[in-house]
């Protein structure tokens, strides 16, 4: 699957969420800041849901939500969402299937060994469903920050948000 880019349509997803229930992208109506992460509870997944905890309220202000996405199940999710108070929906894709669309499935190299995974990668998406930034090989210390100063930034353009 081709990288996506700024101005693609978003490709559509139902996954269940934290939230109970199912979230589907075409039903909500803000830009959505989805961001795709490794695994539950570890350090820089912790971290950077930690961040994006924390700049909810104004990233809510600017006319946006937040959804995390990972492989991991509803169950695991929901434990990581109550010991760090996420303040927003973690959606499990536990056959990848999503995260294959996204195209943030991908082959990884640590400590010489290889195996498939998400690589940390986050999509601004408007409300009309399609993209307007792509953060691939997110590093996290910043990054929730950069993504909210981007939103505001485009809102400013007159990005409908």
């Amino acid at each position: 699957m081709p990288e996506l880019k700024v101005g693609d349509v978003a490709p559509p997803f139902t996954l269940e969420s934290t939230a109970g229930g199912a979230v589907t992208l075409a039903d909500l109506k803000s830009a959505v800041v989805l961001y795709f992460y490794p695994k539950d509870d570890t350090p820089g997944c912790t971290k950077e849901a930690c961040a994006f905890r924390e700049i909810d309220a104004e990233i809510k202000k600017a006319g946006a939500i937040v959804l995390g996405v990972s492989m991991d199940s509803t169950e695991s999710h929901q434990r990581f969402a109550k010991k760090y108070a996420l303040s927003f929906p973690l959606l499990s894709d536990p056959d990848g299937a999503v995260s294959r669309a996204y195209g943030v499935y991908k082959l990884k190299n640590m400590y010489g060994r290889t195996f498939w995974g998400i690589e940390r990668t986050t999509f601004l998406i408007d409300p009309a469903g399609k993209i307007a930034q792509v953060y691939p090989r997110v590093k996290v210390d910043g990054h929730a920050d950069a993504v909210l100063s981007a939103l505001k930034m485009l809102k400013s353009w007159g990005f409908r948000v």
